[in-house]
């Protein structure tokens, strides 16, 4: 079989890891020089703590488990079971993460309370003040700018891999073909468009009424932390965020103990992990009105650092960097992904929001099964 990949994002890339795994010939067309969009611009967060139960939660666990295997193969995308630490300041959050700590899968998610003392003996660079802590063992981290470059390589040394950058696929003309920007037609037996957050031309012209949206969101990276952050980090705002957390521990802390005034207008949560350099990618705010601003403001960012210096109990280093970065999202949030088939042999794949970095292999074997790679 040959399968063409439209896309070199992380959903991408894992379609053709899935589809040459599985002894296929593949060509991945990018439109960029290399994929710019939010498989870069994010944590690297294989997140299974905050997933929905259902179809979300064991995509994510499935993702876990492809991540590790994957990793163990591929030693550049750093994967690293570091699990993660959600710490609460008060009563009300404490509630939330006492409720999550006694789900009926707590275990398989790797979840537990911690007392501070605890927390510390996890993450000694936690020194600031906290409550308590929900530990997530099975949640990791691999590094988002440099993943889809680790997977190519080892892509490329199958013989069976073409990469073609700088083409933007702009018409179906066949059965799983298509042609590109240059006039080339790209002949396979089946054609899977994991295009992103580009939501217009050939994918507005496939899928008018197309269920998914675009999200904006803002983050920075600082320079070396000097000392090993060795979870990732979360505050009891992601509680807002996750679904997994919902119920009426969740329902009185939103009543009892509203979000400060900017996390509040951004959408915040606290995220931070740790890179291999030592530095430290934090955020994240969300914006889903329409037109985004060409800007990032600075309010969110300084909220962060408050949040994150009182965590640590010492000053942040030095923000090295900031960014904004868009991502496509399904508007049926108990959705997983936007799987549809678009034409004869061509189908899309496309609306993980912010699950993409976790569930993306997880997403792509599905395809691989659904279309009988």
């Amino acid at each position: 079989m040959r399968v063409i990949v439209v896309g070199a994002g992380v959903v991408g890339t894992m379609h053709a890891w899935h589809a040459m795994e599985r002894g296929h010939e593949v060509v991945h067309i990018e439109r960029e020089a290399e994929a710019r969009g939010a498989s870069l611009r994010n944590f690297g967060l294989i997140w299974v703590s905050g997933r929905a139960d259902g179809p979300e939660a064991e995509t994510a666990l499935r993702a876990r488990e492809l991540w590790e295997g994957i990793g163990a193969r591929v030693p550049e995308l750093g994967f690293r079971p570091n699990g993660s630490l959600t710490l609460v300041r008060t009563e009300p959050e404490l509630a939330v993460a006492e409720a999550a700590a006694a789900r009926p899968d707590a275990a398989v998610r790797g979840m537990k309370l911690l007392t501070p003392a605890e927390a510390r003996e996890i993450n000694p660079a936690l020194r600031g003040e906290f409550a308590a802590a929900l530990w997530c063992e099975r949640d990791a981290a691999v590094e988002p700018r440099t993943a889809q470059l680790a997977l190519r390589q080892a892509l490329l040394a199958s013989g069976r891999y073409t990469f073609l950058p700088g083409r933007e696929v702009r018409e179906v003309v066949g059965e799983g073909a298509v042609r590109d920007d240059h006039g080339e037609i790209h002949r396979g037996d089946v054609v899977v468009l994991c295009t992103g957050a580009w939501l217009g031309g050939l994918v507005r012209e496939l899928t008018p009424d197309l269920p998914v949206r675009r999200v904006r969101l803002q983050m920075m990276q600082t320079d070396p932390l000097g000392e090993p952050l060795t979870t990732s980090v979360a505050d009891a705002d992601s509680f807002r965020y996750y679904p997994a957390y919902a119920g009426e521990a969740l329902d009185a802390l939103n009543a009892d103990q509203p979000q400060p005034a900017t996390a509040a207008e951004h959408r915040m949560q606290l995220l931070m992990v740790q890179r291999r350099d030592g530095g430290l990618t934090i955020g994240d705010t969300h914006e889903y009105e329409h037109p985004f601003g060409f800007d990032v403001v600075e309010d969110p960012y300084d909220h962060l650092t408050e949040v994150v210096e009182g965590f640590l109990g010492r000053p942040l280093p030095k923000i090295r960097r900031r960014w904004a970065g868009v991502y496509a999202q399904c508007l049926d949030t108990r959705a997983v992904v936007h799987r549809q088939r678009v034409g004869d042999g061509v189908w899309l794949v496309t609306g993980p929001g912010g699950r993409g970095m976790t569930c993306s292999p997880a997403i792509a074997e599905t395809t691989a099964d659904t279309l009988g790679w």
